[in-house]
């Protein structure tokens, strides 16, 4: 049988993109291309001090360089280009006509005034992909609005499903809707680029926070359009309709326990050593579990309450899916999160930062911190054919 192939090199080796981008969402979609090899060129506005997200306290490695901002722009070069000036945006044509992508997460209005669509760019670049990504998309009566994560959550009903059923309205404890429309907006232009490799012709690819919120519904969304039926809190972190799929407490903590395949509810049954409930009438199939919801889970109370959750995960292991309830102090320091590679440590001026690890693992892969303001201005301008005296009389109009 014949060995897979050496892997050559990043996978995403050669895609390069220009990125006008700040805060959560975007950058945290082009780190993904970043990571996987992509030259990802970061344009910064040097009147306002870049990034905005250089400047998310509270904790810093130094000025303009927030623990929040190298969360999202590694691997990734720094260029600083005042795009509201004439002289910014022909800068931005030329860096464009040697781009596979022009990339941007502003406002929905304002692609089009800074020159940043395919309609606009086409003719330095034909087969260019530009990609917007903002809060309610291009068109329509919000084209103009600002939004953040938390503002879809609350509208795409989000704090209606998380917390107790008696308590009051409850965002997620992380930006989830930032973090996943970044990643729908890497998987958009991706296919946008394999389109206009094939073709020779690109396009814009839009994607919006709200439409990746409420897209987010899933079979929540399904069961209402369908059946009329809305679905709410559920005790204790629950699945709306497996049991067990939720929290239980044990003897110094709590445990997660999914059992989202019939076969795992013999498992835990067995696990427990309470072989008897496999077969009781109240508990033998999803739906009777369901039904009795109540009376079966102070009885599995009762059971984990008697051993620690560590105990427990020793004993489940393998068999039933369950997790610890961890903090984030816990989750990574974990044995697990240290065997799977899930913390590196990558170099900076100020010492290593201890950062999140690429989640694909494909092969070699760039490991560098997130640039400084303005770090590889001169050297990308030199590449798009600017001289030195270019690039001089750019900084005197304060351009760069």
């Amino acid at each position: 049988m014949s060995q897979p192939a050496t892997p050559q090199g990043p996978l995403l080796q050669g895609l390069r993109i220009i990125a006008i981008e700040q805060y959560g969402a975007g950058p945290f979609g082009t780190q993904h291309l970043a990571d996987l090899g992509a030259e990802v060129i970061k344009i910064e506005n040097p009147a306002e001090g870049g990034d905005v997200g250089r400047a998310v306290g509270p904790h810093y490695f130094g000025p303009g360089d927030s623990h929040f901002y190298q969360s999202f722009n590694r691997n990734k070069q720094s260029v600083t280009l005042d795009l509201k000036s004439e002289a910014g945006r022909a800068v931005l044509r030329r860096l464009a006509a040697g781009a596979d992508v022009v990339f941007n997460n502003l406002r929905g209005d304002l692609p089009a005034k800074l020159g940043l669509t395919y309609e606009a760019l086409k003719d330095v670049n034909p087969a260019l992909v530009c990609g917007h990504l903002s809060a309610y998309g291009r068109t329509g009566s919000r084209a103009a609005w600002p939004g953040y994560d938390y503002l879809m959550q609350a509208e795409a009903g989000y704090l209606s499903l998380t917390g107790e059923p008696d308590g009051q309205p409850t965002r997620a404890g992380l930006s989830i809707i930032d973090f996943m429309t970044g990643t729908t907006a890497a998987m958009g232009l991706l296919a946008g680029v394999v389109s206009a490799r094939a073709s020779g012709v690109g396009r814009d690819v839009d994607i919006s926070l709200y439409d990746v919120a409420l897209n987010n519904l899933t079979y929540l969304a399904t069961w209402y359009l369908n059946a009329g039926v809305v679905t709410g809190r559920t005790a204790r972190s629950g699945h709306p309709s497996l049991v067990p799929s939720e929290l239980y407490p044990t003897q110094d903590g709590w445990i997660f326990l999914m059992c989202n395949k019939e076969k795992f509810w013999g498992e835990l049954c067995h696990a427990l050593g309470r072989p008897d409930w496999v077969e009781h009438p109240d508990y033998r199939r999803f739906a009777d579990r369901l039904r009795h919801r109540s009376q079966l889970n102070a009885e599995l109370d009762a059971v984990l309450r008697t051993a620690t959750t560590a105990e427990w995960m020793q004993r489940f292991g393998g068999r039933v899916p369950a997790s610890p309830v961890y903090d984030v102090a816990q989750a990574l320091d974990s044995d697990f999160a240290r065997e799977s590679g899930a913390v590196v440590s990558v170099p900076h001026p100020q010492g290593p930062v201890r950062t999140l690890a690429c989640p694909v693992r494909a092969g070699p892969q760039p490991l560098r911190a997130a640039p400084a303001l303005g770090e590889h201005t001169d050297t990308v301008l030199r590449r798009a054919g600017y001289d030195q005296a270019d690039i001089d009389d750019l900084r005197r109009q304060s351009v760069l």
